[in-house]
């Protein structure tokens, strides 16, 4: 009899724990989003309420609110490391984050926006600069709790993780400023002063359709918006497009991109040429490979300000740094630190960007070279492969291993993006 007992107590706690999710996942505003479509994956009662007693424990509940946050960017960070079934894709390295936010020097009452937040980096290193380089009063600080930003992914566990982020780092409010949907599909009219973003890798954006015999297959999704200035199935090239529409006039932005972003024909010199006119396209910073959690990418930050229009092209220079060349990271040996990126920031000159001094690895190109260039590219590199030229100093085995890796990688994803061309015609 109390073994039966036990067993229904059991079950009344496992089915009163679905009701309640499913209730929570009804809720408005911030808490709604974190609770919807949320399942309870636990399975043993007696492990559900040692949990429920440890988060409602006092030493949970009387802990800071930066060390809470802290906690669970190391618990993203420690899943993005399991690439195969973690959140690498939506990871960005944080010293990267930090750079990026370090040279956009957002200030108090500033919008800034990420339209494909993943777990919400942007966000928070910008809440922790404003917060200690600028003494706030009142009305600033309910603004950065509240108004300052706006962000959106297409993958809802991913909104929820960032809602959950935001939420323990005290950003955000009744409201939730984190959205699930696609951020490509139309313009919402919102403008902001600040875009941050690291789009998802990959090329090509895609739906699954099912065919006449009932098999799954791939179409190209291609997005049809009158403010965009070419169309494509690059889903990178659209969310360059899409990042110009979101700014403010005199709005900034900072996204980060792969290479094909650079050099691809077609809508890629298309939309180059028209970003370079109608925006001050001024700086570009050339990534090193082994700092993502994804494989095989190579990429790149472009930072360019929105203009109004002019008959005269906006960008007159564009400032090249390469943090590529002759740089070897990993993700566990030897990981992308914030000191790595010192010299980009203090040769970008966040201070004064229009006072700044060509250096080894930064070089300057004029808007006039740059248009002569073939198909406007602008994949450009000056400093010498010492790895190509003396085989006495090559990297470490399983450094080369590694780039070798991300190479193939970098180059199946261009031949299947070729044999998906192909294939149209």
């Amino acid at each position: 009899m109390p073994e039966s007992r036990e067993k229904l107590s059991q079950h009344w706690l496992m089915n009163r724990g679905r009701v309640i999710l499913t209730s929570l996942g009804k809720e408005k505003g911030m808490l709604g989003v974190i609770f919807k479509k949320s399942q309870n994956r636990i399975q043993d009662p007696a492990k559900l309420k040692r949990l429920v007693e440890l988060i409602n424990a006092e030493t949970w509940v009387g802990l800071d609110i930066d060390v809470k946050g802290d906690i669970y960017e190391g618990l993203l960070e420690k899943n993005a490391e399991d690439i195969k079934g973690g959140a690498g894709q939506y990871f960005t390295p944080r010293a990267l984050i930090k750079a990026m936010v370090a040279v956009m020097r957002p200030q108090p009452k500033t919008s800034i926006c990420d339209p494909a937040c993943g777990t919400g980096g942007f966000f928070l290193a910008a809440h922790d600069y404003i917060s200690h380089n600028y003494k706030l009063d009142k009305e600033e600080k309910q603004f950065l709790k509240l108004k300052t930003f706006k962000g959106k992914d297409i993958v809802d566990g991913v909104v929820r993780l960032c809602a959950m982020n935001l939420c323990l780092h005290g950003i955000g409010g009744d409201e939730c400023p984190i959205q699930s949907g696609d951020s490509l599909a139309s313009d919402l009219g919102e403008r902001f002063e600040i875009v941050m973003t690291n789009p998802p890798f990959g090329k090509k954006s895609s739906v699954t359709v099912v065919n006449g015999e009932g098999k799954a297959e791939k179409e190209a999704l291609v997005y049809e918006r009158q403010d965009f200035w070419a169309t494509t199935s690059n889903k990178q090239l659209n969310f360059v497009q899409h990042i110009k529409t979101l700014l403010k006039i005199n709005g900034r932005a900072a996204v980060v991109v792969p290479d094909n972003v650079l050099f691809e024909g077609g809508a890629g010199e298309t939309v180059r040429r028209k970003l370079l006119a109608e925006c001050d396209v001024h700086t570009l910073l050339r990534l090193p490979t082994g700092i993502f959690y994804a494989q095989g990418v190579k990429a790149n930050v472009l930072f360019f300000d929105r203009k109004a229009a002019s008959e005269k092209p906006w960008t007159e220079k564009l400032w090249i740094y390469d943090l590529r060349t002759n740089k070897h990271f990993t993700l566990k040996t030897n990981p992308l630190r914030l000191e790595d990126l010192e010299d980009f920031i203090q040769c970008y000159n966040p201070e004064n960007r229009h006072q700044r001094e060509e250096t080894e690895r930064f070089r300057c190109f004029a808007y006039d070279d740059l248009m002569q260039r073939d198909k406007a590219s602008l994949d450009i590199f000056w400093l010498k492969d010492e790895s190509l030229e003396d085989s006495a100093n090559l990297p470490d085995p399983d450094v080369l291993a590694t780039e070798i890796a991300e190479n193939l990688e970098a180059a199946l994803e261009q031949f299947k993006g070729i044999s998906e061309e192909l294939g149209k015609e």
